[in-house]
């Protein structure tokens, strides 16, 4: 829908300065600055997953933030887009949610130098994240080689858990586990714009695993393998799979782009909704050559991303995705 409402769109100013648009549905938009720096610029925000306030704050940032790193930039400042229900919220609960971005936001080592508030219905809380990248090295998602293979940064199953969290099922364990990686920054993204290896970027979020490789797959003009047996996930996340939790996204994922994707005798349906889950911060999601593939996996671990591994690759031939 998103598609057919911006093509429709009359007369758009396409400054030569501006390196990234809306062209290829990435991550975030880059304007050049001068030869040595591009301004890399993105906004989310959302209603909350969780009921906690700080944990809400800290997700909503997190997921704001990782657009930068997905581009290969590095975070400089942020702006804060702020609507609450002053009349039904207490301030003290206002309070704690921008507490849990401006936590995240020191964490990426950025301000929060100002942003913009409303009275809304319910809460919603985000970011304008900026930061700057060398023009050179901006990671887009549609720039993919055929031979490059894929790597994915974080396990998949966050939807899952946040919806077993409103009926109940996610056990003190699972919340934990589920914070710790919606929460979690995706640093790795500033230093592989160094790896000339590294050919595309994304990162996982509401389209889900599939949705978002195959906008590279669509971008590059190639076809992506799966090896679902590689893919790194939570173990709650397949329990609650299985006994058939899942979001109301991945469904309308999979009417979106089901028939893109081929997939084996004996697929089973829990093994769809976890590669179509939406992620709230998911992990990075990289194209890169064979040579460098040890090289990218040692930048996630550096920065706590054990899970983080190979599975699959983009060759040439009809564009769409295979799991195997």
């Amino acid at each position: 829908m998103l598609s057919e409402i911006l093509a429709k769109l009359p007369n758009r100013i396409l400054p030569k300065e501006l390196l990234v648009g809306i062209e290829s549905s990435d991550d975030a938009a880059v304007y050049w600055l001068n030869d040595e720096q591009a301004l890399v610029a993105t906004t989310d925000f959302f209603t909350p997953i969780v009921d906690d306030p700080f944990d809400f704050g800290r997700i909503a940032a997190t997921n704001a933030i990782s657009d930068i790193y997905a581009m290969g930039g590095r975070p400089i400042m942020a702006l804060a887009l702020v609507g609450m229900p002053v009349d039904k919220l207490p301030v003290e609960v206002i309070q704690q949610v921008l507490a849990g971005g401006e936590f995240i936001c020191a964490e990426a080592g950025i301000p929060i130098a100002g942003g913009h508030s409303i009275d809304a219905l319910e809460p919603i809380y985000g970011l304008v994240a900026l930061g700057l990248v060398h023009p050179k090295k901006v990671k887009r998602n549609d720039r993919a080689q055929a031979g490059d293979v894929l790597i994915l940064g974080k396990p998949l199953g966050v939807g899952v858990m946040s919806g077993a969290i409103k009926s109940g099922k996610l056990s003190p364990e699972g919340y934990r586990t589920m914070i710790r990686w919606t929460t979690k920054l995706n640093t790795p993204g500033t230093r592989l714009s160094d790896i000339e290896g590294v050919h595309a970027l994304t990162d996982v979020t509401g389209f889900g695993l599939v949705g978002h490789l195959l906008e590279i797959a669509r971008g590059s003009k190639l076809r992506a393998t799966v090896e679902f047996d590689r893919l790194p996930l939570i173990a709650e996340a397949v329990a609650l799979a299985k006994q058939g939790v899942k979001t109301g996204a991945s469904g309308r994922n999979w009417s979106e782009y089901g028939a893109q994707v081929t997939t084996p005798a004996g697929f089973e349906p829990w093994q769809q909704v976890l590669m179509t889950d939406p992620q709230t911060s998911g992990g990075l999601l990289v194209a890169c050559t064979e040579d460098v593939v040890n090289q990218v996996i040692a930048e996630f671990i550096k920065d706590g991303f054990a899970e983080a591994c190979r599975i699959g690759r983009l060759e040439r031939g009809a564009v769409g995705m295979v799991v195997t």
